[in-house]
């Protein structure tokens, strides 16, 4: 039985299964942690979907911000822009399963794995936040993922406010602070305030921010964090965190990360993408 970590995907079948072929998965042998950002700006995000499904439990996915975008976008909560590629799913006769299965995925795993603790989530960690707590803060939101208010949230998800968390934050505040920090943070400031506008490489943060996981004394740091999310980033490989995302929809490639008995055995295996975006 192996495990790997698979970066975003974003609708990139073709990529996904090349992955797949290159590692010889199996669904009854093998466990793909897939971390988000699923769908859109790809050709085929439908197919990615449907295979994801097929795969049950050998499949655990994340949702990132491009998941929670189809959600909105599934309930009228936001128009799709000019770069989405998301009417194949909305458009299909199988919508409302795919739509179902989406609203099941995770905000975040933990996962022990040989003697060091590992944290999975899509975009990042607030530097105050523990691994556990961002599991039960996770948890919160997937709580109304799966419930009859969804659909209220999504219609008020967008926007860059609160920036920055507080215990006693309440209602759709809190709830959008957890998805903002889990699926979009790439820069904050030394006590947790959040950037959005910056989407370039960790070199460019603006005065003030660094990349979330270069704070000092950041909580998580007794444990090793795996995120996408961040095509401009690339691949990063050190002992206390594993970054995944390297840009398989702008041509870059799609990586898996097999995990071996201890960091030294891990192993990085990509397949080449064909560009399905342009920046700009």
């Amino acid at each position: 039985m192996a495990l790997y970590l698979i970066g975003d995907v974003q609708g990139c079948d073709s990529a996904l299964q090349g992955l797949l072929d290159k590692i010889s998965f199996s669904p009854s042998r093998d466990t793909l942690y897939l971390l988000g950002d699923l769908v859109n700006r790809g050709p085929d995000s439908a197919a990615v979907l449907r295979r994801l499904m097929r795969y049950g439990d050998a499949a655990q996915c994340l949702l990132g911000n491009h998941d929670l975008h189809l959600l909105a976008a599934s309930v009228g909560a936001r128009r799709p822009s000019r770069k989405d590629t998301l009417d194949g799913v909305l458009q299909a006769p199988d919508r409302d399963a795919m739509l179902a299965w989406l609203r099941q995925q995770h905000m975040a795993f933990l996962l022990q794995h040989q003697a060091r603790s590992l944290l999975m989530v899509h975009a990042g960690v607030l530097p105050g936040w523990s691994a556990s707590q961002t599991l039960a803060l996770a948890g919160e939101f997937e709580a109304v993922l799966r419930g009859p208010d969804l659909s209220e949230f999504l219609h008020q998800m967008y926007g860059n406010t609160p920036n920055r968390w507080d215990d006693r934050l309440l209602g759709l505040d809190r709830l959008r602070m957890i998805v903002n920090a889990l699926t979009r943070l790439r820069f904050c400031t030394l006590d947790g305030v959040m950037e959005f506008d910056t989407s370039d490489g960790a070199h460019a943060a603006p005065p003030g921010y660094l990349p979330w996981f270069e704070v000092p004394g950041r909580k998580t740091r007794d444990v090793t964090v795996a995120f996408g999310h961040w095509s401009t980033l690339g691949w990063l490989g050190r002992d206390d965190l594993y970054a995944l995302d390297s840009g398989c929809v702008w041509g870059g490639h799609l990586s898996a990360l097999k995990l071996g008995n201890g960091p030294a055995a891990h192993e990085l295996i990509q397949v080449q993408c064909e560009q399905a975006q342009k920046p700009g």
